[in-house]
C-alpha cells in the first residue's frame, strides 16, 4: 500500500476511505448495501457476504449517501439528489448490476422523509412546497398518497432507506412521526393501517419528544420499541399500539439511552448508552432485565449499530484520533478499505467547565503536543439539536496540525444532555450558545492552554450562525472568524428553506421569523454585521436548502458595503459536499485564510 507522502497529513486524513454501517434486508441478510467515499466521492456500494463480490452502484457527481437493499435483496435503492439541494427521488438497480430505474411510480420529486419496507409494502415520505405526504405501494403497484399534512410528517425511524421503525414486520402497521400537535422538536407517534390509512393509535407526551426505534422482528408481533423523555433524558420503552400498553424499561444507567434494534428472537434489545459524548452498547433481556455490555472500544457509535440474524452485533465506531471503523462485537473489522488508512491525530479530551450561570457545560478539546498557550479555535457544532462527540473529524485535526488547541462545546441547545438542556434555545436562540462558547474559551485561557490574543471562532451551519453572532456581539474576543454555510439573515432565508427546515425553524423560534420580530431584532446576525471588527471567511453553497445562498450572500454584501475585510468561497452544491476533492479545497482555503491572520501557525503545505 503506497503512502501519500506527497500531500500534507491533514489532507491524507480527508482522503482516507470510510464507509457507513452496511444495511441488509431481514429476508436477504447476506446482501448488504452501504455508502463509501473510497472512489473520492460518497457513493452507494453493495456487497454479497456469501460470495465476497461487491461493486459501486452509483456514480453521481453530487454523491449519494442514502441507500438500502430491496426487501428481497434483488436490488439496491438510493435517493438521488442532482444539485446538492437534497431534493430528488428514489431509484433502483439490480444488485448484481444493470440499468437504474426510477423506484416507486407515483411518488413525486421532493425531499426525502423516510422509506420503509416490510411484508410486500413500501412506504415513502416526501415533502415539497405543498407540504408533507406519505405514499404506500403494495406488491409493486404504483404508490398512492395515504396521508398529507402541512406540518412535518415522516416515516418513523432513523434509518433512511430501510426504516425498521416505519412498518411492522408483517407490513400491516405504519408508524409516522407527526409534528402537527407539538412541533418538530416534540413529535407525536402516529400509527395507521398501512392499507387504508385508518388511524390505529396515537402517542403524545406534551412538551416532550417521542421517537420510534424498531418494531419487533417477529411476524405478527406488533410491539414497537420507542424512545421517550418522561424522565428528562431519552429512555427506552415498549409500546403496543393496538392495546395502548406502554412499558418503560428499567435500566440502571444514567443519561441518554436509546434502542439500536431487536435481537432476532424478540426477547432482547440492543441498547446504545450515551454519556458525555461517548457510547457504550448493551444487550438488555426484556423478561429478566439483565443488562450485558457488548465488547467494543471506547468512542462514539452515533451512526449505527445493528443485530445480525445470527445475533452478532455490527457497529460503526468513531474516535477523534482515527478514521471510523465498521466492526463486529469483539473487534473484527467488517469492511476494510483498499486504500491507505488515515494518519493518527490527537486524542479528544473530555472537558467540563462552568458557564457562569452555575451550569456545568461538557465538550471536548484537542491540543498539539507540548505546552501552551496555543492559538485557540472554538469550533462550534451545527444543529443546534446535535452535539460534539469523540468522533473522527478531519477538520478539527487539521487545526491541531496548524498549532491550534481546538475547543468543541456542547452548548445549551445540544442533544445528549436531557430534554431541558436541549429545549432551552426554544424562543431564545443566539444567546445561551454564545455564553457557553465564551465560557469555554475563558476556561481554556485560565488553564494556560489558549492565547487570548489569537482566538478564532468558526463553524458550519448553526455553527456558522453562532460564529456570525459572536463576531457581531463580542467583537473584542476574536482575531478572525470562519463561517461555513451560515445563517446570515434569518428573516430573508426562511422562504428559501426546504419544508422540513421551515418546520424546524417554526418549532425552534416559536413561529416564523416574521412572527417573532423582537427575537429577530436581537438574534438575527445581519442586524449586528456593522459591529464586526475581525476578518471573516465565508464558505457558501449555491444550492443550499438548509442555510440558503441568498440570505448568506446578503450578510456578505453588508460587510462589502462598508469595505470590511472578508473573503468568500462559493461551491456548487448545497449544505456541504460529498466530494473529497471539494472538501480538501475548502479546508485549504480555510487554513490559508487562518495563516494570513493568526501569527505563529504551521504551514498547511507541510
Amino acid at each position: 500500500m503506497n503512502e501519500r507522502t506527497d500531500m500534507p497529513i491533514w489532507e491524507r486524513r480527508y482522503r482516507a476511505a470510510t464507509a457507513s454501517l452496511p444495511d441488509w434486508s431481514p429476508l436477504a441478510p447476506e446482501r448488504t448495501v452501504y455508502a463509501s467515499n473510497e472512489s473520492g466521492t460518497w457513493q452507494i456500494h453493495c456487497r454479497d457476504l456469501t460470495t465476497g463480490n461487491g461493486r459501486q452502484v452509483t456514480d453521481s457527481p453530487v454523491g449519494v449517501t442514502v441507500g438500502a437493499p430491496t426487501l428481497d435483496g434483488s436490488g439496491v435503492l438510493w435517493f438521488s439528489d442532482e444539485t446538492g439541494d437534497e431534493s430528488g427521488r428514489w431509484y433502483r438497480a439490480p444488485f448484481e448490476g444493470g440499468e437504474a430505474q426510477p423506484f416507486l411510480e407515483g411518488v413525486p420529486h421532493g425531499w426525502n422523509e423516510g422509506l420503509a419496507q416490510a411484508g410486500g409494502v413500501v412506504a415513502a415520505g416526501i415533502s415539497d412546497r405543498d407540504g408533507f405526504a406519505i405514499y404506500v405501494s403494495h406488491d409493486g403497484e404504483p404508490a398512492r398518497e395515504l396521508v398529507r399534512s402541512h406540518e412535518s410528517l415522516r416515516v418513523a425511524g432513523e434509518d433512511d432507506g430501510f426504516s425498521r421503525a416505519g412498518l411492522s414486520s408483517d407490513g400491516a402497521l405504519l408508524c409516522l412521526e407527526d409534528s402537527a400537535a407539538g412541533g418538530l422538536l416534540h413529535p407525536t407517534l402516529r400509527v395507521i393501517d398501512a392499507q387504508s390509512g385508518a388511524a390505529v393509535a396515537t402517542l403524545r407526551d406534551e412538551g416532550m419528544a417521542l421517537n420510534a426505534a424498531a418494531w419487533s422482528p417477529l411476524p405478527g408481533d406488533q410491539r414497537l420499541a420507542i424512545i421517550d423523555e418522561l424522565e428528562g433524558d431519552e429512555r427506552p420503552a415498549i409500546w403496543e399500539p393496538r392495546t395502548g400498553a406502554r412499558q418503560r424499561l428499567e435500566v440502571d444507567l444514567p443519561g441518554a439511552l436509546t434502542v439500536s434494534g431487536w435481537y432476532p428472537d424478540g426477547e432482547a434489545l440492543l441498547l446504545n448508552h450515551l454519556e458525555e459524548g461517548r457510547h457504550r452498547l448493551y444487550r438488555f433481556e426484556l423478561t429478566s432485565g439483565t443488562l450485558s455490555p457488548i465488547d467494543h472500544p471506547v468512542g462514539s457509535i452515533a451512526w449505527g449499530a445493528r443485530v445480525r440474524p445470527n445475533g452478532d452485533v455490527w457497529y460503526r465506531l468513531s474516535q477523534g484520533h482515527r478514521e471510523p471503523q465498521v466492526l463486529a462485537a469483539g473487534g473484527e473489522e467488517v469492511l476494510r478499505a483498499a486504500v491507505e488508512p488515515a494518519p493518527p491525530g490527537r486524542p479528544y479530551v473530555s472537558w467540563r467547565f462552568d458557564n457562569g450561570r452555575g451550569q456545568s457545560v461538557h465538550g471536548f478539546y484537542a491540543a498539539p503536543e507540548g505546552d501552551g498557550p496555543f492559538p485557540v479555535l472554538m469550533l462550534v457544532h451545527g444543529g443546534p439539536t446535535s452535539l460534539d462527540l469523540d468522533r473522527y473529524y478531519p477538520e478539527a485535526q487539521a487545526y491541531v496540525d496548524a498549532g491550534f488547541v481546538v475547543g468543541m462545546v456542547n452548548y445549551r441547545g445540544s442533544t445528549g444532555y436531557g430534554r431541558e438542556w436541549r429545549d432551552i434555545l426554544t424562543g431564545d436562540i443566539g444567546g445561551p450558545e454564545l455564553e457557553d462558547v465564551n465560557a469555554g474559551l475563558r476556561d481554556l485561557i485560565e488553564r494556560g492552554m489558549a492565547d487570548p490574543s489569537r482566538a478564532v471562532v468558526g463553524g458550519w451551519s448553526w455553527g456558522g450562525y453562532v460564529t456570525l453572532m459572536e463576531l457581531g456581539k463580542h467583537p473584542d474576543l476574536w482575531l478572525c472568524g470562519v463561517a461555513g454555510v451560515p445563517v446570515g439573515d434569518y428573516e430573508l432565508g426562511y422562504e428559501d428553506l426546504s419544508p422540513l427546515l421551515q418546520a424546524y425553524d417554526r418549532a425552534l423560534l416559536g413561529g416564523t421569523p416574521a412572527e417573532v420580530p423582537e427575537l429577530m431584532r436581537d438574534r438575527n446576525p445581519i442586524n449586528h454585521a456593522d459591529k464586526v471588527c475581525a476578518p471573516v471567511l465565508f464558505l457558501i453553497g449555491e444550492n443550499d436548502s438548509r442555510c440558503p445562498y441568498r440570505q448568506a450572500m446578503a450578510y456578505v454584501e453588508r460587510l462589502a458595503a462598508r469595505d470590511h475585510p472578508h473573503e468568500l468561497y462559493v461551491f456548487g452544491t448545497g449544505h456541504g459536499s460529498n466530494d473529497l476533492d471539494e472538501k480538501v479545497r475548502q479546508q485549504r482555503v480555510i487554513l490559508e485564510f487562518l495563516e494570513r491572520h493568526v501569527p505563529g501557525l504551521a504551514s498547511s503545505r507541510a
